[in-house]
Protein backbone atom coordinates (compact mmCIF):
# COMPACT_ATOMS: atom_id res chain seq x y z
CA UNK A 1 0.00 0.00 0.00
CA UNK A 2 2.86 2.36 0.81
CA UNK A 3 4.43 1.74 -2.63
CA UNK A 4 1.13 2.59 -4.34
CA UNK A 5 0.89 5.87 -2.38
CA UNK A 6 4.47 6.84 -3.32
CA UNK A 7 3.87 5.93 -6.97
CA UNK A 8 0.62 7.93 -7.00
CA UNK A 9 2.42 10.96 -5.49
CA UNK A 10 5.11 10.76 -8.19
CA UNK A 11 2.50 10.59 -10.97
CA UNK A 12 0.64 13.62 -9.55
CA UNK A 13 3.90 15.59 -9.22
CA UNK A 14 4.85 14.75 -12.81
CA UNK A 15 1.45 15.86 -14.11
CA UNK A 16 1.68 19.12 -12.15
CA UNK A 17 5.14 19.80 -13.59
CA UNK A 18 3.91 19.23 -17.15
CA UNK A 19 0.84 21.43 -16.56
CA UNK A 20 3.07 24.27 -15.29
CA UNK A 21 5.31 24.21 -18.33
CA UNK A 22 8.14 22.04 -17.13
CA UNK A 23 9.89 24.70 -15.06
CA UNK A 24 12.55 25.82 -17.56
CA UNK A 25 10.46 27.12 -20.44
CA UNK A 26 10.55 30.92 -20.07
CA UNK A 27 9.99 32.00 -23.68
CA UNK A 28 8.22 35.34 -23.99
CA UNK A 29 7.21 37.71 -26.74
CA UNK A 30 7.64 41.46 -26.65
CA UNK A 31 5.58 44.27 -28.06
CA UNK A 32 7.47 47.51 -28.45
CA UNK A 33 6.21 50.66 -26.84
CA UNK A 34 6.15 54.19 -28.06
CA UNK A 35 6.88 56.61 -25.25
CA UNK A 36 9.35 59.20 -24.03
CA UNK A 37 11.95 56.74 -22.80
CA UNK A 38 15.55 57.45 -23.80
CA UNK A 39 18.88 55.80 -23.14
CA UNK A 40 22.54 56.71 -23.56
CA UNK A 41 23.24 53.57 -25.58
CA UNK A 42 24.87 54.25 -28.91
CA UNK A 43 25.90 52.44 -31.99
CA UNK A 44 23.98 49.37 -33.04
CA UNK A 45 24.27 48.07 -36.57
CA UNK A 46 21.78 45.89 -38.35
CA UNK A 47 22.52 42.20 -38.62
CA UNK A 48 22.54 39.30 -36.23
CA UNK A 49 21.25 40.27 -32.84
CA UNK A 50 21.60 38.97 -29.33
CA UNK A 51 17.88 39.37 -28.68
CA UNK A 52 16.99 35.68 -28.58
CA UNK A 53 14.44 35.86 -31.39
CA UNK A 54 11.63 37.70 -29.59
CA UNK A 55 9.76 40.04 -31.90
CA UNK A 56 8.80 43.70 -31.43
CA UNK A 57 6.23 45.62 -33.43
CA UNK A 58 6.37 49.39 -33.86
CA UNK A 59 3.40 51.32 -35.17
CA UNK A 60 4.02 54.62 -36.97
CA UNK A 61 1.48 56.97 -38.49
CA UNK A 62 1.73 60.32 -40.22
CA UNK A 63 0.01 63.32 -38.67
CA UNK A 64 -3.66 63.07 -39.71
CA UNK A 65 -3.82 66.89 -39.95
CA UNK A 66 -1.52 66.90 -42.99
CA UNK A 67 1.60 68.13 -41.20
CA UNK A 68 5.03 66.75 -42.19
CA UNK A 69 5.33 64.76 -38.96
CA UNK A 70 4.93 61.31 -37.44
CA UNK A 71 2.51 60.93 -34.52
CA UNK A 72 5.37 59.49 -32.44
CA UNK A 73 8.98 60.65 -32.21
CA UNK A 74 10.29 58.30 -29.47
CA UNK A 75 10.04 54.51 -29.62
CA UNK A 76 11.60 51.51 -27.88
CA UNK A 77 11.95 47.90 -28.99
CA UNK A 78 13.61 44.67 -27.93
CA UNK A 79 16.71 43.57 -29.86
CA UNK A 80 16.03 41.12 -32.64
CA UNK A 81 13.35 41.18 -35.32
CA UNK A 82 11.57 44.53 -35.25
CA UNK A 83 8.49 44.94 -37.44
CA UNK A 84 7.50 48.40 -38.61
CA UNK A 85 3.77 48.85 -39.24
CA UNK A 86 3.35 52.17 -41.03
CA UNK A 87 -0.01 53.81 -41.73
CA UNK A 88 -0.19 56.93 -43.91
CA UNK A 89 -3.66 58.53 -44.02
CA UNK A 90 -2.32 61.46 -46.10
CA UNK A 91 -2.50 61.77 -49.89
CA UNK A 92 1.17 62.79 -49.80
CA UNK A 93 3.78 59.96 -50.17
CA UNK A 94 5.69 58.95 -47.01
CA UNK A 95 7.79 56.03 -45.73
CA UNK A 96 9.68 54.97 -42.60
CA UNK A 97 13.40 54.19 -42.73
CA UNK A 98 15.74 53.08 -39.90
CA UNK A 99 19.27 54.45 -39.69
CA UNK A 100 22.16 53.46 -37.39
CA UNK A 101 24.09 56.02 -35.32
CA UNK A 102 26.78 56.19 -38.01
CA UNK A 103 24.28 57.16 -40.73
CA UNK A 104 23.88 53.74 -42.40
CA UNK A 105 20.35 52.90 -43.56
CA UNK A 106 19.31 49.56 -42.05
CA UNK A 107 15.95 49.14 -43.79
CA UNK A 108 12.35 50.28 -43.77
CA UNK A 109 9.04 50.44 -45.57
CA UNK A 110 8.21 51.31 -49.16
CA UNK A 111 6.82 54.76 -49.96
CA UNK A 112 3.03 54.78 -49.66
CA UNK A 113 0.35 57.38 -50.28
CA UNK A 114 -2.95 56.97 -48.41
CA UNK A 115 -2.05 53.43 -47.45
CA UNK A 116 0.07 51.24 -45.23
CA UNK A 117 3.14 49.07 -45.42
CA UNK A 118 5.19 46.84 -43.14
CA UNK A 119 8.85 45.93 -42.98
CA UNK A 120 10.96 43.82 -40.62
CA UNK A 121 14.53 44.69 -39.66
CA UNK A 122 16.96 42.83 -37.41
CA UNK A 123 18.41 45.24 -34.85
CA UNK A 124 21.07 44.99 -32.15
CA UNK A 125 20.84 47.04 -28.93
CA UNK A 126 21.58 50.70 -29.52
CA UNK A 127 20.07 53.98 -30.56
CA UNK A 128 18.70 54.41 -34.08
CA UNK A 129 16.92 57.14 -36.00
CA UNK A 130 13.68 56.56 -37.87
CA UNK A 131 12.69 59.04 -40.56
CA UNK A 132 10.78 59.67 -43.77
CA UNK A 133 13.16 59.48 -46.73
CA UNK A 134 10.95 61.42 -49.15
CA UNK A 135 13.06 64.47 -50.14
CA UNK A 136 12.53 67.39 -47.76
CA UNK A 137 10.38 65.48 -45.25
CA UNK A 138 13.14 64.53 -42.80
CA UNK A 139 14.45 68.09 -42.92
CA UNK A 140 10.92 69.29 -42.07
CA UNK A 141 10.93 67.19 -38.88
CA UNK A 142 9.72 63.74 -39.92
CA UNK A 143 12.15 61.78 -37.75
CA UNK A 144 12.51 60.33 -34.28
CA UNK A 145 14.64 58.16 -32.00
CA UNK A 146 14.37 54.38 -31.68
CA UNK A 147 16.01 52.80 -28.65
CA UNK A 148 16.65 49.06 -28.94
CA UNK A 149 17.42 47.14 -25.73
Amino acid sequence: MKKVAVLLALVIASLALVACGGGGNDESSTTATTGAEETNATGGEGGESSGGGAASTLEFETDPNGQLAFTTTEATAKAGKVTIDFNNPQALPHDVKIESSNGKEIGGTETVSEGSDSATVDLKPGTYTFYCSVPGHREAGMEGTLTVK
